[in-house]
């Protein structure tokens, strides 16, 4: 049985090794304790991991905002008062439970479709929950490599407006959303830009290869700026990055591997079946076909992972990847166990070696580049 920890300093934040009996049974419970904070209180620094060799500590458990103010893949294609309401008391009672890290992205919501940008709502949760007292936060966004921007100045524009829209001075962490379809290096000038000029603590990149990787890291190192995550699409059932050389190189630069999409959009909260699938896009993907294959991949490994989830009084959605964002659904703090929230974990806890039922996305990320310039395959 792969073992289930929480990585501290450099490298992704979990990481294999067998473990047996007691030893792994604590080892699980504690990777799955929420951080220990109460209503406003800060995080202990045990209950942080820092984001590869940059400055930046952040809470253990994450919450993703893409699904907040979205009316095209999310939310049934519509954004109204309920689920701002519900994206607000996410928002509050992660925060309540020392889950103070929040993921957003300026393409997260964007005008169209009566949607409501994803920065602007999480800059208005802050504001309001500081009017209650001192708040610990700590905010990652990302920049769009949409075909015509181009150079460092384009990356520098993009993230004055969304400090302006989320209301802060800067961000702890600001990523290249995904490799443009050129220009990449200039971006990569922009970020370390940014830091040099103190609008970001740290930077990072999401959805690159291994070669676009170390590509980022040397050149980011010539300026001497850290290159802090790269956040990938990784779960129990898209465990690629183990693959295809992505884990590995994050290991050995020191890059936090940050994970989205940990719980498969929800398939792996145990909620969709093949009877009730999931509705809008993720329909496409998560078919009745596929759902009907997904539980019997590896029925041992499914009742092991049963029995530690009941042992820890845990939900499946605190089993996912790693940090991040990657999912904080409006309302979803009503339907999780545990503490009613629902978690979105930087930890990935692998099952034995063995793939579990196979993502049909699978067959897009080989090449991860697939996945460039096409802004809502951004599974979070």
């Amino acid at each position: 049985m792969a073992s289930l920890q929480v990585g501290a300093g450099r490298g992704v934040g979990c990481c294999f090794g067998p473990l047996d009996g007691r030893r792994q049974e604590r080892r699980a419970t504690a990777a799955l304790r929420p951080p220990r904070a109460g209503a406003g209180a800060k995080v202990a620094e045990e209950d942080k991991v820092r984001l590869g060799e940059s400055s930046v500590a952040v809470s253990k458990l994450g919450i993703g905002a893409w699904s907040w103010g979205d009316t095209t893949y999310w939310n049934d294609s519509e954004w109204d008062d309920r689920r701002l309401k519900e994206a607000k008391a996410a928002f509050d009672a992660s925060i309540d439970n020392g889950m103070t890290f929040f993921d957003t992205a300026e393409v997260y919501g964007t005008a169209l479709m009566g949607a409501v940008n994803s920065e602007s709502l999480l800059g208005d949760f802050i504001r309001e929950r500081q009017q209650k007292g001192a708040v610990e936060v700590t905010v990652a966004t990302k920049f769009a490599a949409l075909p015509w921007r181009f150079g460092r100045g384009s990356v520098l524009s993009a993230l004055k407006k969304s400090l302006e829209r989320l209301g802060l001075p800067s961000v702890e962490l600001y990523q290249l959303h995904w490799p443009g379809l050129w220009g990449n290096e200039g971006y990569l000038d922009g970020l370390a830009d940014a830091y040099e000029q103190g609008l970001v603590k740290a930077v990072g990149v999401s959805n690159y290869n291994e070669k676009r990787l170390r590509d980022a890291h040397a050149r980011l190192k010539k300026r001497g700026v850290p290159l802090a995550v790269n956040q990938v699409n990784y779960s129990l059932i898209y465990r690629t990055p183990e693959e295809n050389g992505v884990k590995a190189a994050c290991d050995e630069l020191g890059v936090t591997l940050i994970a989205y999409s940990p719980i498969a959009q929800g398939v792996l909260s145990g909620k969709y079946t093949p009877e009730n699938p999931p509705t809008g896009p993720r329909g496409n993907t998560y078919t009745p076909e596929f759902l009907a294959k997904a539980p019997t991949a590896d029925e041992q490994d499914q009742r092991d992972w049963s029995k530690l989830w009941q042992e820890t009084n845990s939900g499946v959605s605190q089993l996912a990847d790693l940090p991040g964002q990657r999912g904080a659904h409006p309302g979803g703090q009503e339907r999780r166990a545990g503490n009613g929230v629902r978690r979105c974990t930087r930890v990935e806890p692998h099952r034995r070696r063995g793939r579990g039922a196979a993502d049909p996305r699978a067959r897009d990320q080989g090449n991860q580049d697939a996945h460039r310039g096409v802004m809502m395959r951004w599974i979070r």
